[in-house]
């Protein structure tokens, strides 16, 4: 009995043993490959190089746009350069809003003395007539608010919505979310008490002069019951709060051209490796194509796009691999009606196709933090073991939240979805809104995202997720 007592603890100690110099070896290998990744993305990436000839040589991408359409094309050349094993276009049909002429709006303290503001026409407004619009304004801080003036006092009045964004927020996109529901709603919500226009802050925490824009709705609401809609500047809502509150009489002017068409057909740009052990089993990583007009959407979302596209060029470039399949999915339509990522979605679920892992990029090119995952217990046990990969390179933000709109269709039990964090603090500065340029996008913050989002896929590849039993 001692004898084989001996015998089966040394066979424990032995197979403890190979099971620690088996982490070890796969731990030293993880690492080595993930400094490759980050090596080669700032020494040979091409992410910048994209996103300049995207946002100085073709601009804004507003869905139905003949410029989106030359995204389309130029990013479907690229990743065909690329040589992956597929690259292909899957169609969806987008809607087609058109700003028009440059929206005016000024604000009278009595008549003939009027202050110019900045103001630009949330997506989706219907126009002004063509006269413009002048009324009397109320200024409200929600659209609970509304209910306390009712009918009486808004019939014929433009609503200010004057909310900001909360700057105790550490969080930005919490700030964000907590106070963009009087940009969306704002319209429909005011039009019932007989507004006939409304004007509402930025979504922006600095205080500046660019107006942003942003989706709006009217529900299912007659087209000849909308009433028009725009942005103003943070400097210019302030003034206009102080005017107001030395006299409430004071009258406001805005005039806009814009105009809703019929919906057109648009793409999805999808390329892929296929996987070489695992090939059923999809992972993809990608950002949305579209961006609003006024600016060049380099941070939102021309960075995700080329980030993401650069994970699939870094995997060529060092040679790896994938025992799974992964495809860079760059989505059309998120800014004003999410259709290429429910249309994504749609397909995957018609063709039973079997998505693992998801990963979007759409918080700016700014430098990366980290990840937010939608994922399960055992699933987020796994991610949390990789943290100390990411440590040297100064991500250290692995938590539990929301991943990204575009992928957000494809929820389910057997997938993980994932969104990069970077730093948001400057973020909403430049949210959908003029300054949203090529300039104010750093070169290495951008290269240093697109390694991070390579190295959780690398990761995702290698060990899989973690099936619910």
């Amino acid at each position: 009995m001692k004898s084989n007592y001996k015998v089966s603890k040394t066979i424990k100690v032995a197979l403890l043993f190979l099971c620690i110099t088996h982490y070890a070896s796969s731990q030293v290998n993880d690492e080595n490959q993930i400094k490759r990744i980050y090596e080669t993305a700032l020494s040979q990436g091409k992410s910048y190089d994209w996103l300049n000839y995207l946002s100085n040589q073709i601009g804004g991408r507003l869905s139905g746009s003949v410029q989106a359409q030359q995204a389309i094309n130029y990013t479907k050349s690229e990743l065909d350069s690329l040589g992956l094993d597929r690259v292909w276009l899957q169609p969806v049909m987008v809607p087609k809003w058109v700003r028009g002429t440059p929206e005016f709006a000024y604000f009278e303290t009595t008549p003939g003395v009027t202050t110019n503001v900045p103001v630009c026409a949330l997506g989706g407004s219907v126009a002004t007539p063509l006269q413009g619009i002048k009324a009397e304004v109320i200024e409200v801080q929600s659209i609970d608010d509304l209910a306390t003036y009712g009918e009486a006092k808004l019939k014929g009045k433009i609503v200010f919505f004057n909310r900001p964004m909360n700057a105790t927020e550490i969080n930005t996109f919490s700030a964000y979310s907590n106070c963009v529901d009087q940009r969306y709603s704002g319209a429909k919500e005011a039009g019932a008490y007989g507004a006939v226009g409304v004007i509402v802050r930025s979504m922006n925490l600095r205080l500046d002069d660019y107006p942003h824009t942003g989706s709006m709705s009217y529900g299912d609401l007659a087209v000849n019951d909308r009433i028009p809609a725009a942005a103003i500047s943070t400097n210019a809502a302030d003034l206009l709060s102080t005017a107001l509150k030395l006299n409430p009489e004071i009258k406001f002017y805005f005039k806009q051209n814009c105009k809703q068409f019929t919906d057109v057909e648009s793409y999805n740009v999808i390329g892929e490796i296929k996987g070489s052990t695992y090939p059923e089993e999809i992972m993809i990583v990608g950002g949305h194509l579209d961006s609003w007009d006024l600016g060049d959407g380099s941070h939102d979302d021309g960075a995700g796009c080329v980030q993401s596209m650069e994970v699939l060029n870094l995997f060529k470039k060092i040679g790896y691999r994938p025992k799974r399949t992964i495809r860079v999915v760059l989505f059309m339509n998120e800014e004003n009606g999410l259709r290429g990522g429910n249309k994504y979605a749609e397909e995957a679920k018609g063709k039973n196709e079997k998505h693992v892992f998801a990963l979007e990029s759409d918080a700016g090119g700014f430098s990366p933090r980290g990840f937010s995952f939608d994922a399960s217990d055992a699933n987020f046990t796994q991610i949390k073991s990789w943290e100390n990969l990411f440590e040297p390179y100064l991500i250290h933000m692995f938590v539990r939240g929301s991943s990204g709109a575009d992928i957000g269709p494809l929820k389910g039990d057997n997938i993980v979805l994932a969104g990069l964090r970077p730093d948001s603090q400057r973020y909403f500065d430049h949210h959908h809104a003029e300054n949203d340029t090529f300039e104010h996008v750093n070169k290495r913050e951008l290269e240093l995202g697109a390694a991070t989002m390579a190295s959780l896929v690398y990761l995702f590849d290698q060990y899989g997720i973690v099936n619910p039993k």
